[in-house]
C-alpha cells in the first residue's frame, strides 16, 4: 500500500482545526484532497481510507474539544456575572509572563470564595495579573481579586474564540489585589521559570532601554512591544523576527549539537569507536525540549520541536533524516497533543514556512538560476538563494498573515532579506549568548551591547518599512477560500508533471477569484434587510444590511472603561469578512463611550457617507465625539441632526422614522433619554432602534398617541437596565425578537432581572451570552440567527 505520511499531515491538520469552526468546508475540501491523492495515484485505496478515518477522528476530537470550551466558558461566566470578587487557592500552571509591568500567571482553581455566597467552578482555570514576578509552575497560591469569564467578540468571521479558550482552557480572567506563595512548587517546571525570571531581570538590567522588550520577545516568548513599534514589526513582516521561532530553536539545536560534536572528535577513545553525531544530536535534542520550555512552549517552538526531533532522532539512529518526513510528523505531533493546534497562529505560521522553505525555495532557486547546478558567480548564488529562500517563507506565510492584519506589506521581502540576516544571525545567538552569562560580566555587558545594537537595527529596518505606508489591503479568507487553497496545495504536490502543477496552480488561483466573488456578494446582499447586532462587549454596534445594498452602522462599541479598541478589535474585522470599506450612513445615538468609543478607528479606516448625530455632546461635551465630528466634518462627511432627521423617509430602500430626540435634545436631559430612538421597516416587518433611552424617553415616545412603535425586533435600551424597557413600552411594541447588547464583564448587573422578566415570552437574544445575533427579512419571512456560535 503506497502511503504519503506528509498528504496525511495536509489533509488532517486542516480537518482537525476547521472542522470545529465550518463543518461543511472541512469535510468538502478534505474528501477532494483525498480524492485528488487517490487520482493522482499518490495513495492507495486503502491509503485513502486510512486518510478518511483519521480526518474523521481528528475533526470528532476538535468538535469535542471546542464543545467543552463553551460548557467551560459558559459555566464560568455564569459564576461570575456580575465580576466576583474572589479569594483563590490554587496552583500555576504556566510560566508566568510580564506584560506592561505587570506579571500574569495562570491557575488552576482548587477551591475558591466569592462575594454573594459565590464559588467559582473547580478546576476552572484563570489567567490573574498583578500576581508576583517569581511565581513558578506548581506554586500554590493564594489571590485576592475580581474576576469573570473572559471577552471572546463572537462574530461571523471570527469564530476562533472558542478554539482560544479550548486551547488555553483559560476561562476567567481578572486582577489580583493580593496573591502570594503558601507552597513552593518543586521540580524541573519550577526550575526553569525561576531560570525565566532571572533572564528576564538581566535583560531589563543591562540592554538598551529601548531594546530590552525586544529582547524579552526574543528570548523568552513575551510579547510586550510598545504598541507603535508592534505595528511596526507587524506592517513590515517582520514579526516572525521577534517571536521564539522553530528558526530559533533550529539554530540553538544545531550549534549545541555542533559543539558536542566537535568535543567528542577531541576524546579519541569515543571518536574511534562511535560516530560522534549520534551521541551529539541526542544530547542536542533534550536541550532543545528544556529551551522550547525556557521560551515558553508557543505553538511554532512545539511544532519546531518536534520537527527537530524528527532530525535528530534520526541522525542519532544512524538514518538520513527525510525534511518532508520530518515536517509531517511535527503536524502530527502537534495535532495528537492538540487537536487544534492549526488555529495556533504562531504553530501555522511556523509550518507554513517549513513547508515553504522545503517545497517552494528550491522551485524558486531553480527559475532564479541559482540551484546547485549553477553557474553563476558565488556572490550572486548566494544572494539569489536569499531572495528565494525569503521569498519562499513570505508567499507560503501570506494566507494567514493576510487573515490577521488584512494586508501584505509590499516591501515585506526587501525588509525581510535585510533583516533577518542581523536578526537570525547576529541578534539571535548574541542575545541567546547574553541568556547564559550572568556568571562572567563583563561577556554579559558585552553581550547586551551587541544584542541591543542588532535588535534596534532590525526596529529601524521595521519603522522605516512600515512608514513607508505600501501594503496590499488583502480581505481576510473565507472558509471555503481556505478549502480551496488546501485542495490546490495538494494538487499541485499530488501532480506527476510540470504541465500539472502549473494548471493546478491556474485552478487555485481561478477558485480563490470566485470565492471571492462569492463573499463579496454575500457581504452586501440585496433585496432584504439584514441587523447584525455585533458582540461588542458591555456596548452597542450594529451593522444593517439595507435592500439597495447600502450598509449603516448604529454606534461602534467602546468598553466603559476603555483599553481595549473595540473598533479595530471588532468591526473593522467585521467589514473585512464582508468585503466591506464603505458606510453609507453611521449612526451616534448618544455620545457615550461604549456606543462612540470604537467609532475613530473605524471611520478613520473606511468611506463614510454621512453620519448621524443628536446633538447631545454640544451641550455636554462627551469625550472624543467633539473631535470626531469636527474631523469629519474636514473629510466633507455629512452631519445630519434631528432638526432634519425627525419624520419619515427612505434610506437604502428601507423606511425610516425618526421619533426622538425630536425636534431636538433637551439639554435638561441626561443623555441615554436623548437617544436617537428610530424604525427600520420592510414590507411587514421592522426593527426599533433605542439606544440608551430609558423610562422618561420611553413615556414621552408613549404619550405622542400618533406614533406606531409595534416592530418585531427590538433593540433592548440601554442594554437591558431595570430604569429601561418598561411593561407599557414593551406592550406597545409587541416584539416577536428582542436583542441586548451587552458584555459577560459587565459590573452592572444588564440585563437586569426585572426588565428580562418584562420580556416574557419574546425570543431574547443577548449577545453576552450568543455572540453576533442577526435578524435578517425580504419584508415577509422573517429569520432569527446566531452566526458565530
Amino acid at each position: 500500500m503506497r502511503f504519503d505520511l506528509t498528504s496525511l499531515a495536509i489533509v488532517t491538520s486542516f480537518g482537525a482545526g476547521a472542522y470545529a469552526i465550518d463543518r461543511g468546508g472541512a469535510a468538502v475540501a478534505a474528501a477532494l484532497a483525498i480524492g485528488v491523492l487517490l487520482a493522482t495515484r499518490r495513495v492507495s485505496r486503502r491509503g485513502a481510507a486510512l486518510l478518511a478515518v483519521v480526518f474523521a477522528i481528528s475533526a470528532w476530537r476538535a468538535e469535542a474539544t471546542v464543545d467543552e470550551a463553551r460548557h467551560r466558558w459558559r459555566e464560568a461566566a455564569a459564576a461570575t456575572t456580575p465580576p466576583a470578587l474572589c479569594a483563590i487557592y490554587g496552583r500555576v500552571l504556566a510560566s508566568p509572563t510580564v506584560r506592561d509591568g505587570a506579571a500574569s500567571a495562570i491557575l488552576a482553581v482548587d477551591r475558591s470564595t466569592c462575594d454573594a455566597d459565590r464559588r467559582l467552578p473547580p478546576g476552572a482555570v484563570a489567567r490573574l495579573r498583578g500576581v508576583p514576578r517569581t511565581l513558578g509552575r506548581g506554586d500554590r497560591v493564594v489571590a485576592v481579586g475580581r474576576v469573570a469569564a473572559p471577552y471572546l467578540f463572537r462574530n461571523e468571521g471570527s469564530t476562533t474564540g472558542w478554539a482560544r479558550v479550548a486551547r488555553t482552557e483559560v476561562v476567567l480572567t481578572g486582577t489580583a489585589q493580593l496573591a502570594w506563595v503558601v507552597v513552593p512548587g518543586r521540580g524541573p517546571g519550577a526550575w526553569i521559570d525561576a531560570a525565566r525570571a532571572h533572564v528576564r531581570a538581566r535583560i531589563e538590567r543591562t540592554y538598551h532601554p529601548r531594546a530590552a522588550e525586544l529582547g524579552r520577545a526574543l528570548v523568552l516568548g513575551e510579547s510586550d512591544l510598545d504598541p507603535e513599534d508592534d505595528e511596526a514589526f507587524r506592517r513590515s513582516g517582520l514579526s516572525h523576527l521577534l517571536a521564539v521561532s522553530g528558526t530559533h530553536l533550529v539554530v540553538a539545536a544545531l550549534a549545541i549539537a555542533g559543539a558536542v560534536r566537535a568535543f567528542l572528535l577531541r576524546i579519541a577513545a569515543v571518536a574511534s569507536r562511535v560516530d560522534p553525531d549520534r551521541p551529539a544530536s541526542a544530547i542536542a535534542f533534550v536541550l532543545a525540549l528544556l529551551y522550547a520550555d525556557f521560551a515558553g512552549g508557543s505553538g511554532s517552538v512545539l511544532r519546531a520541536v518536534s520537527m527537530l526531533g524528527a532530525v535528530l532522532l534520526s541522525r542519532a539512529a544512524g538514518r538520513r533524516p527525510s525534511g518532508a518526513r520530518a515536517l509531517a510528523v511535527s503536524l502530527a505531533i502537534g495535532l495528537a497533543v492538540d487537536p487544534l493546534a492549526l488555529l495556533d497562529l504562531s504553530f501555522l505560521l511556523s509550518a507554513a514556512a517549513t513547508a515553504g522553505l522545503l517545497f517552494l525555495a528550491p522551485i524558486l532557486a531553480d527559475v532564479l538560476r541559482v540551484g546547485p547546478d549553477t553557474t553563476a558567480p558565488a556572490p550572486v548564488a548566494a544572494v539569489g538563494r536569499a531572495v528565494a529562500t525569503t521569498l519562499a517563507a513570505t508567499v507560503a506565510c501570506a494566507p494567514p498573515i493576510a487573515g490577521i492584519a488584512g494586508e501584505l506589506p509590499i516591501l515585506g521581502l526587501a525588509a525581510n532579506l535585510v533583516a533577518a540576516p542581523i536578526g537570525e544571525l547576529a541578534a539571535l545567538p548574541v542575545c541567546l549568548l547574553h541568556a547564559v552569562s550572568s556568571p562572567l560580566p563583563a561577556l554579559e555587558r558585552g553581550a547586551a551591547k551587541v544584542g541591543s545594537g542588532a535588535l534596534l537595527v532590525v526596529l529601524a529596518v521595521a519603522r522605516g518599512s512600515s512608514a513607508t505606508g505600501l501594503s496590499l489591503p488583502v480581505p481576510p479568507p473565507t472558509v471555503a477560500q481556505l478549502a480551496a487553497l488546501v485542495v490546490g496545495v495538494v494538487a499541485i504536490a499530488a501532480a506527476h508533471a510540470r504541465s500539472g502543477r502549473i494548471a493546478a496552480g491556474l485552478g487555485l488561483v481561478v477558485a480563490c477569484g470566485a470565492l471571492e466573488l462569492v463573499a463579496h456578494r454575500r457581504g452586501a446582499p440585496r433585496g432584504e434587510l439584514r441587523v447584525s447586532a455585533l458582540d461588542v462587549g458591555q456596548g452597542d454596534a450594529l451593522l444593517v444590511d439595507l435592500p439597495d445594498g447600502r450598509l449603516m452602522l448604529v454606534d461602534g462599541g467602546g468598553l466603559p472603561g476603555g483599553g481595549l479598541d473595540v473598533g479595530r478589535r471588532v468591526i473593522l474585522p467585521a467589514l473585512a469578512a464582508r468585503r466591506r470599506s464603505r458606510l453609507d450612513v453611521v449612526v451616534l445615538t448618544h455620545p457615550h463611550a461604549d456606543h462612540a468609543g470604537g467609532l475613530p478607528t473605524v471611520l478613520r479606516q473606511v468611506e463614510v457617507g454621512e453620519l448621524w448625530d443628536t446633538g447631545s455632546a454640544d451641550h455636554h461635551g462627551s469625550g472624543s465625539v467633539p473631535a470626531l465630528l469636527a474631523e469629519l466634518r474636514a473629510r466633507g462627511v455629512p452631519i445630519r441632526r434631528p432638526d432634519e432627521l425627525c419624520g419619515t423617509h427612505t434610506v437604502g430602500g428601507a423606511r425610516v422614522e425618526v421619533f426622538a430626540p425630536c425636534p431636538g435634545v433637551v439639554p435638561e436631559r441626561g443623555e441615554n433619554d436623548n437617544s436617537f430612538v428610530f424604525k427600520l421597516s420592510l414590507g411587514r416587518r421592522a426593527v426599533l432602534f433605542t439606544g440608551d433611552a430609558e423610562v422618561e424617553a420611553e413615556a414621552e415616545l408613549l404619550a405622542h398617541g400618533d406614533l406606531d412603535l409595534s416592530a418585531d425586533v427590538l433593540k433592548v435600551g440601554h442594554h437591558g437596565s431595570r430604569s429601561s424597557s418598561t411593561s407599557p413600552f414593551v406592550a406597545a411594541v409587541r416584539p416577536t425578537l428582542a436583542i441586548t447588547s451587552c458584555g459577560v464583564r459587565n459590573s452592572f448587573g444588564h440585563p437586569h432581572a426585572e426588565a428580562t422578566a418584562r420580556l416574557a415570552g419574546v425570543i431574547h437574544g443577548r449577545t453576552d451570552l450568543g455572540g453576533e445575533t442577526r435578524f435578517v427579512t425580504d419584508g415577509e419571512r422573517a429569520s432569527v440567527g446566531w452566526p458565530a456560535w
